[in-house]
């Protein structure tokens, strides 16, 4: 029990994307985060597209987080890596790039858990593939992996990894360069 105790106190209060909507603001401000705890610690990209990414300046004036990206943005304070770790609430995450969605799009992949932008559940095999997205794509089904939270939609959780399975095969159909 006292190490569960000591481990929460320990968690990093963090945002995956802060979107573009200023209504997550007060959201924000509601939120229990903790005794001495900041509200928003570390704020995570996993692209810089605008729905994602449009309201980094007024998250940062208002919560001043760390902030990681994969490519360079403006307000970003690290650069991530594919393959690096990274504590976000109390969880260690693994960060993949996967190119394709965008150059500089990545995943974060903890215990049994996917979360990015990325379309990981792909249905048809007349696309068009980076071979980089394929091979990120083929890291990622390696992994075991029970639930998907995409960048938008509801949590995928009804035969996740198999899924992860069938959307590889229909890459691998289409056309990769």
């Amino acid at each position: 029990m006292w190490e569960e105790i000591l481990n929460s106190m320990d968690d990093v209060n963090t945002l995956i994307d802060v979107g573009r909507d200023p209504l997550i603001i007060d959201r924000i401000r509601k939120l229990d985060t903790g005794v001495g705890k900041q509200r928003v610690e570390k704020v995570v990209l996993t692209h810089g597209h605008f729905d994602h990414a449009g309201l980094l300046p007024t998250i940062r004036d208002e919560f001043n987080p760390e902030v990681y990206a994969f490519h360079p943005l403006d307000g970003m304070s690290h650069t991530l890596r594919d393959g690096q770790t990274l504590k976000l609430a109390d969880r260690i995450f693994d960060i993949i790039h996967i190119p394709g969605h965008t150059n500089d799009s990545i995943c974060l992949y903890c215990e049994q858990e996917e979360s990015g932008d990325s379309s990981l559940i792909i249905n048809m095999t007349d696309g068009t593939y980076p071979k980089s997205f394929v091979r990120a794509l083929e890291k990622i089904a390696r992994k075991n992996i029970d639930v998907i939270y995409p960048g938008h939609g509801d949590p995928i959780a009804d035969h996740a990894k198999k899924r992860l399975y069938m959307t590889l095969d229909n890459v691998r159909k289409s056309k990769v360069f």
